[in-house]
């Protein structure tokens, strides 16, 4: 199966805010390297930042957090000597971490390299992290410790159905959105309810004005063609995976007392489904299917919203690095070499 959108034909149009003339645009040089998972994105930004002699800012909502290497094919050693990577290894498992916040972090980072005259190497897979830096997010109350503890509370002595009751009769948007199961969706629209009086619904509605980005930035997805080869490589990537010590590393979480199966970073993709195993849910034969099936589905979700960039120039990066390497030539001009 190809990639089914249409990719953009010029780099102007592959450009945030491409209606200002790029002559014309003062604003300093950034480039996101989108794709799903499995897709290509480390080799191609860590040869492109060796070469700018910069760094890479990680946006994916996995490598945030320590202690998750092998399940997030965090970059390796080797990896981080040729390209320095930013935004990873920034929270331990059980600590919060939202796009909110990386939407701060990613932008102070950029704006640091920017300031050494370096060129920001955006790399990752995660849309909702693009999103909010990109293009910003609701200005949501931030989280607050007291309620956020309250709710846990209420969590254990209630139970997960009993609170997403009371969320679809304070906000029905909100309830129809939000799946029963998802813990961590459900206690956020609470808490916001209960910090602000306003529901999640009714903030998010609230319009924003548009804010020019700070950057030029180019916009390239890494993405094979052919979907067969992607699932090809997140299966082999698993395998390896399983070599590698991923349920050593699971085994060494689970023992880990602050941390349950239900926290954000335990719900990335292989964790949870290592996390059941370990746990008797299933066999290992089941384990690594479903591991390998869910990783599969990010992907598709990951390509899903992809699609909705409009603004990309699509590239597959086995057979078009000619193509890949000339778009960034063309946009970097000087700075590439």
């Amino acid at each position: 199966m190809s990639t089914p959108p249409e990719p953009a034909t010029t780099l102007h149009a592959a450009t945030i805010d491409g209606g200002t003339d790029p002559r014309a645009d003062r604003r300093p040089l950034a480039v996101a390297v989108m794709g799903p998972t499995a897709s290509g994105k480390t080799d191609f930004a860590t040869d492109w930042a060796e070469r700018l002699g910069t760094e890479v800012i990680s946006v994916d909502s996995a490598l945030v957090y320590r202690r998750l290497d092998i399940g997030s094919a965090k970059p390796d050693a080797a990896i981080l000597a040729r390209a320095p990577h930013r935004l990873i290894d920034v929270r331990e498992p059980h600590e919060p971490y939202s796009a909110a916040d990386f939407a701060r972090d990613a932008l102070v980072e950029m704006q640091a390299l920017a300031a050494r005259g370096r060129v920001p190497l955006l790399v990752g897979g995660t849309g909702l992290y693009f999103s909010a830096l990109f293009d910003g997010l609701s200005d949501l109350p931030e989280s607050d410790p007291a309620t956020r503890a309250a709710l846990q509370d209420e969590l254990a002595q209630r139970g997960l159905p009993s609170l997403h009751a009371e969320l679809r009769a304070i906000d029905p948007v909100a309830g129809a959105r939000i799946k029963p199961g998802d813990t961590q969706r459900t206690l956020r629209a609470l808490e916001v309810f209960r910090l602000s009086g306003v529901t999640i619904s009714a903030w998010q509605a609230k319009t924003r004005e548009r804010v020019v980005f700070p950057f030029r930035v180019l916009k390239l997805v890494l993405a094979p063609a052919d979907r067969s080869v992607l699932h090809a490589r997140i299966e082999k990537r698993f395998h390896a995976m399983l070599a590698a010590g991923f349920l050593d590393e699971v085994r060494a979480l689970k023992a880990d007392p602050r941390l349950h199966v239900d926290l954000p970073a335990m719900r990335a993709v292989g964790y949870r489904q290592a996390w059941q195993h370990l746990d008797g849910a299933t066999d290992e034969a089941t384990f690594v299917e479903q591991g390998i099936a869910a990783t599969r589905h990010l992907a598709k979700r990951q390509l899903t919203w992809l699609r909705g960039e409009h603004d990309a120039l699509w590239f597959d990066p086995a057979t078009q690095r000619d193509g890949l390497d000339a778009a960034m030539r063309a946009f970097l001009g000087r700075e590439a070499g």
